[in-house]
């Protein structure tokens, strides 16, 4: 577990510089085939490692994460590190400050090592969707298949390395969970507000939320401790009191089991292990009863990709070759310019979600179609509180399959692959905070459980987390 390997940097008993060096000489081999990184920052990381090495024995060393190696979604800015988010229109851009949570991992004594690749902007939920360049992260259990996405990098590493590591993710509508569910991981995406945004790359603004990966949920929630809290710079951070999660006794819990994500569009082999996994906690003194979430089950996804597009549209406005971004030659007037610089950078996906949300916000579409989506998603929200009145936690699976092969993806049109998200969806689309755990196997992959708790109750997750690494099957 991540604290006491803390304990044993603090104590001399481990050396920073040793383990850092280690698990960086781990990633650069694996690199070249499974592309979980887009940079790998070796000379700052093993730097920081030699300054703790010396605090340590000075006596003066101290910090919850004191020599953890964190890796950082590509779209959260790292000072002095390229950052991109994935795409090719913001190669080259070195940001000149951290990311709040960024910033908080280091002051809590972790060594960043580096940029975790990702679908463009968060524009996917297979990480298939990167920018012009980049190459594709490849699930660790079996290349042939995605990692999930967005943050398929971040999920992807974590489940691969051997070392003692944690991941900085970012979900917009599951792309914390996603990759977590195919890589057999612990995804944690928190409340919306509960993370400070500040030096994330935005997707959509009302959406957008960051939140830990790890290899246990232990490990996850010990994270969300340090990254948790209320930030100046971010507007919509929440300023509520983080609770001690790593902490959180397991507790007997009523759990609603969501009917509506265990049928059509669920795999069979998903559905029954996630099934198996409740009767086990049922066995440990859990009870449950179905919930029906009808609303959200029929409009989650449209209200989620009306607003996801509109936002995306708005946000990636100034990627335009003049204020932020790629440049090219200013000749044969703006209109071509921008052209010229959005065409040439920009990915497929990309430009598919800026046409979308282009014209949800034109003149006479926008009380139609964005604003309709927002008041949904009121409604939306309401349902879940209803559902809260009755139980602790809600569950259903992550995906609806198994990470599926690229030949597979690549026969999927863009409707199916947005379809990918039936589960993961509604839980953003209301703010909530969902933890994916890994649930059984199926053909030696992993199959994801998801729990969705009401506002702020973070700790909840982190009590039926635990009692489900500890109950089999």
């Amino acid at each position: 577990m991540i604290r006491d390997f803390v304990q044993s940097v603090k104590s001399g008993e481990t050396s920073a510089e040793e383990h850092t060096f280690s698990i960086i000489k781990e990633a650069k081999k694996a690199n070249k085939t499974l592309h979980h990184f887009n940079a790998i920052d070796e000379l700052g990381a093993i730097e920081q490692a030699r300054k703790i090495d010396k605090r340590v024995k000075l006596g003066k060393a101290d910090g919850k994460l004191l020599g953890v190696p964190i890796s950082v979604k590509d779209a959260i800015c790292v000072k002095g590190i390229e950052s991109t988010a994935g795409s090719a229109i913001l190669k080259g851009y070195k940001p000149v400050f951290d990311a709040t949570v960024v910033r908080k991992a280091k002051e809590a004594g972790a060594i960043i090592i580096g940029k975790t690749a990702q679908d463009a902007f968060g524009f996917g939920t297979f990480s298939v969707n990167v920018g012009n360049g980049f190459s594709i992260p490849r699930n660790p259990l079996d290349l042939d298949r995605s990692c999930g996405g967005s943050s398929g990098g971040s999920g992807g590493f974590t489940a691969f390395t051997e070392h003692e590591h944690l991941s900085i993710g970012e979900s917009t509508g599951g792309s914390i969970a996603a990759p977590a569910s195919f890589c057999g991981v612990v995804g944690l995406c928190p409340t919306y507000g509960r993370v400070s945004r500040y030096g994330l790359m935005d997707y959509a603004s009302s959406l957008d939320k960051i939140g830990p990966m790890g290899k246990t949920v232990d490990d996850a929630v010990f994270f969300l401790e340090v990254l948790a809290g209320m930030d100046e710079r971010d507007s919509t951070s929440l300023d509520s009191t983080v609770p001690d999660y790593s902490s959180s006794k397991k507790k007997k819990m009523k759990i609603g089991v969501v009917k509506e994500f265990f049928g059509k569009g669920i795999d069979k082999e998903v559905s029954d292990a996630v099934w198996k996994k409740i009767k086990a906690l049922e066995s440990e003194g859990f009870s449950y009863e179905e919930i029906s979430l009808p609303l959200n089950a029929k409009y989650g996804m449209a209200c989620y990709y009306l607003m996801a597009v509109a936002e995306a549209s708005t946000n990636l406005a100034k990627y335009c070759g003049m204020r932020c971004g790629a440049e090219e030659k200013l000749e044969d007037g703006f209109d071509k310019y921008f052209t010229k610089v959005r065409s040439s950078y920009l990915g497929e996906e990309a430009k598919r979600r800026i046409i979308l949300g282009t014209f949800a916000r034109m003149s006479g579409f926008r009380d139609a179609y964005y604003l309709r989506a927002v008041k949904v998603r009121t409604v939306l929200i309401n349902e879940f509180k209803k559902a809260f009145k009755k139980v602790d936690v809600l569950v259903n699976p992550t995906m609806p399959v198994v990470a599926p092969k690229f030949s597979e993806i690549e026969k999927l049109t863009p409707l199916q692959n947005y379809a990918m998200d039936l589960c993961t969806c509604p839980a953003n689309l209301a703010g909530m905070p969902h933890l994916s755990v890994k649930a059984g196997e199926h053909k030696k992959m992993p199959i994801g459980i998801m729990f969705t708790a009401n506002h702020l109750e973070e700790e909840k997750l982190a009590s039926i987390g635990k009692a489900v690494e500890e109950v089999s099957p």
